[in-house]
């Protein structure tokens, strides 16, 4: 049963170019299935406990599926977002056209993600890891302009690149495990790493490098704000707010769940991968400061946000783990907001700059709402998700033992903060609060509802993720 939420969008995905349903024939069946999906995902990582073995590749290696509180957290997170966002953009991609095409390469993406969720091995994990690599690529390369074209070979490059030096670290690793089936803990033979550490470490930090490369951390990060700007709105959405999260899917299992925090703690790999962390966080923050382009503002704060949860992921502590997949949920509903936001701008108002945004809240009330609540959340303001997650890092971070790190990643999370604002909240001012000689009279243009109320909802769940912190931290806390 675990395998049905991962071959229904699959097989649905591949039937939906040859049925060639049209207008509401085929958002009924996108809708439908990436409905069932999200039930089926929930209800069957929440309740299986079996391992489902696929197929044997050799009496070792298999393709096997299992459930846990972490594939029950990705699965929830991918399949509902996936569906909010899929009721939003069936009137965006009116005016995109090729609808049926990218449809069956959305709904493959969801089933390949759900997928790497429910992993069991790394065999399994990283067969699905570069699975989801292929089935995004045309919904990057939709448009089939040369500058998507362009930014899809980008991404694909980067990507394959990342997941070969992964796979340099899944040889290494499988052979030092004394079990393949992801523990939490970890499942590495002490013995058969004796007078081995240095290649093992090695091999480690590449695999951390090599899936922090979908996730956008420096310096595997330069798809991104290629990729996002030419994607269409939803597809850029996703790619952003669900997608990168493969790459923090696949850290979490290697990390912890196959290597074991204990072989990491203290050694260069820690310092350098907090390091690499800090620095993305930084840099991604000052590029969408600098950026006028909205779309690729917000995906340079994609780089910035994504590797706060690489930093609590760093701290290798339960505090850590919890905030960092606090942020995975906060970051999903928020950027999803903010990127729809943008494609119903460009689509009602053919504006792509922040700078053009002058006076849009007061011709675009409901989405400027809904950019606004998401903006809040992301620079981390009380009492949104957003503030939340980043309030449990810096305490993981400060209760830890890093020396420097323990005050210089709470540092870096305050400016980084400050900066965030300074990107987000312009376009809030000015769209609000016009200066003198605004035109008041221009007409309303606001996106449909179906388009609106989406936005409205991720918005509003950002909101009360941060209203009821506790109770996810809870249950966030029961995984570890």
């Amino acid at each position: 049963m675990l395998i049905l939420p991962i071959f229904i969008p699959i097989i649905a995905g591949i039937l939906l170019p040859i049925l060639k349903p049209e207008g509401r024939a085929r958002r009924w069946y996108v809708t439908a299935v990436t409905a069932v999906t999200a039930v089926l995902a929930v209800a069957l990582t929440a309740s299986v406990t079996k391992e489902i073995t696929l197929f044997r590749i050799t009496d070792e290696i298999t393709v096997t599926f299992a459930a846990d509180k972490v594939s029950l957290f990705f699965s929830a997170v991918i399949s509902i977002t996936w569906l909010i966002t899929a009721v939003y953009s069936y009137d965006y991609m009116e005016h995109e056209g090729a609808e049926n095409r990218f449809y069956g390469f959305y709904l493959a993406t969801l089933g390949v993600l759900i997928g790497l969720s429910v992993a069991a091995n790394l065999v399994t994990l990283y067969l699905f890891f570069e699975c989801v690599t292929f089935a995004a690529v045309p919904l990057v390369l939709h448009s089939l302009k040369k500058d998507a074209v362009s930014a899809a070979l980008k991404y694909l490059f980067y990507s394959v690149f990342g997941a070969l030096m992964a796979l340099f670290g899944v040889f290494f690793i499988w052979h030092y495990s004394a079990g393949h089936a992801f523990t939490l803990g970890g499942v590495i033979d002490p013995q058969a790493i004796a007078g081995h550490e240095k290649i093992f470490h090695a091999a480690i930090f590449m695999m951390i490098v090599g899936f922090g490369t979908k996730a956008g951390m420096y310096p595997m990060h330069g798809w991104l704000p290629t990729a996002h700007p030419v994607a269409p709105a939803p597809a850029s959405a996703l790619l952003s707010g669900i997608i990168a999260k493969a790459g923090i899917i696949a850290v979490v299992r290697v990390v912890y769940y196959t290597v074991g925090t204990q072989y990491i703690s203290g050694t260069w790999v820690q310092l350098v991968w907090m390091i690499l962390a800090l620095v993305t966080v930084f840099m991604g923050s000052i590029m969408a400061y600098k950026e006028d382009l909205l779309k690729k503002r917000l995906a340079y704060s994609t780089v910035s946000n994504i590797s706060y949860i690489m930093l609590g992921l760093a701290c290798l502590t339960p505090a850590g783990f919890v905030g960092a997949l606090t942020h995975v949920a906060a970051h999903a509903a928020a950027k999803v907001t903010l990127f729809c936001a943008a494609g119903s701008i460009i689509l009602r108002e053919g504006k792509t700059n922040v700078s053009q945004l002058e006076g849009i809240g007061k011709r675009m009330p409901l989405t400027m709402w809904a950019f606004t609540l998401a903006s809040l959340s992301l620079i981390g303001i009380p009492p949104f998700a957003g503030f939340v997650s980043k309030w449990f890092i810096a305490v993981a971070a400060v209760s830890g033992d890093y020396g420097v790190f323990s005050v210089l990643i709470p540092a870096v999370l305050l400016v980084s903060a400050l900066l965030t604002a300074g990107y987000l909240l312009p376009p809030v001012i000015s769209g609000f609060f016009p200066k003198k000689g605004y035109d008041y009279s221009q007409p309303k243009t606001e996106a449909r509802p179906s388009m609106t109320v989406p936005m409205l909802i991720l918005s509003f769940i950002g909101l009360l993720m941060g209203i009821f912190g506790q109770t996810l931290f809870d249950w966030l806390s029961l995984i570890m």
